[in-house]
């Protein structure tokens, strides 16, 4: 369910994408210095998105560093660090101990299981100092599993779980935009778990895996609808975005979620369709 979050490269300015870069670059020192070498195989484009977000909400002090690493070792490259990015450390550790705990459960990942063994420690460590919001995000997550266990078609209940916790992830305070955090942050996940559904479609029915947009799907235009369906989630989470007081960021926080979470949607119906229908997105 990670990698949706994403930038539109193409459509970037160079010196936004070298602040974009910035933060990742920065994500992943962070959850190095915080968690240890193999926590950064957990670094997403996602919680990139999330470290950015509050980053430009909240405006803290940063510090910027020119360091090479392991995986540029010729060059330096920019890395930034705050309060916000280390907050989304330890949400890339919190949803990746849980991805690879229900991998387990349903799949029998064994990679996945030994991947969750070294995350173990950190994740109690984690929900020690967020015990409230870690609550909420493992019985969403639990909830899901147990509605898509019991074959629940329902769209509206199994992606609003997905949204109950990515808002309160997108809540890292109790403050004044409380609420227009917890509603970017609920339709954001929504449309996750629906582009999720839509991306794993084919591959779910190859596997006789459970997907709940199985039964949609023999509907009559499919695609259309899932198109107007997720352009309603986003919709509504840009506009929840727009009353937050930001200006530093704003473009490219604006080209992540008008464009860049689009990217996989319009790949994805492409190779359904088997040909470009000529849509911009």
């Amino acid at each position: 369910m990670f990698g949706y979050v994403v930038v539109n490269q193409p459509e970037l300015k160079i010196k936004d994408y070298e602040i974009y870069r910035g933060f990742y670059c920065g994500l992943c020192q962070r959850l190095k210095k915080e968690f240890g070498e193999w926590s950064r195989l957990s670094l997403n484009f996602d919680m990139t998105f999330l470290a950015i977000l509050l980053t430009a909400l909240y405006e803290p002090d940063s510090s910027k560093k020119l360091k090479r690493c392991m995986i540029h070792p010729m060059q330096k490259h920019v890395m930034y660090d705050n309060e916000y990015i280390a907050y989304a450390a330890e949400m890339t550790i919190v949803l990746t101990y849980l991805k690879c705990k229900d991998n387990w459960v349903d799949e029998h990942s064994y990679t996945s299981h030994i991947y969750q063994g070294i995350l173990k420690r950190k994740y109690r460590k984690i929900k020690n100092k967020y015990p409230k919001k870690l609550a909420i995000i493992e019985k969403a997550l639990k909830d899901i599993g147990d509605l898509e266990k019991q074959k629940v078609y329902d769209l509206d209940a199994l992606s609003s779980l997905t949204g109950a916790f990515m808002a309160e992830i997108l809540c890292m305070k109790d403050d004044e935009w409380k609420d227009e955090l917890h509603k970017m942050g609920d339709y954001l996940g929504r449309y996750i778990y629906l582009l999720d559904a839509y991306d794993d479609l084919e591959a779910d029915k190859k596997k006789g895996c459970f997907n709940p947009l199985i039964e949609e799907e023999k509907k009559e235009n499919f695609d259309e609808r899932m198109y107007n369906i997720l352009e309603l989630m986003i919709a509504t989470s840009c506009e929840a975005f727009e009353i937050l007081p930001i200006i530093e960021y704003e473009d490219i926080l604006r080209n992540v979620l008008y464009s860049g979470v689009w990217a996989k949607f319009v790949q994805t119906r492409k190779k359904r369709l088997g040909e470009d229908d000529g849509r911009s997105i």
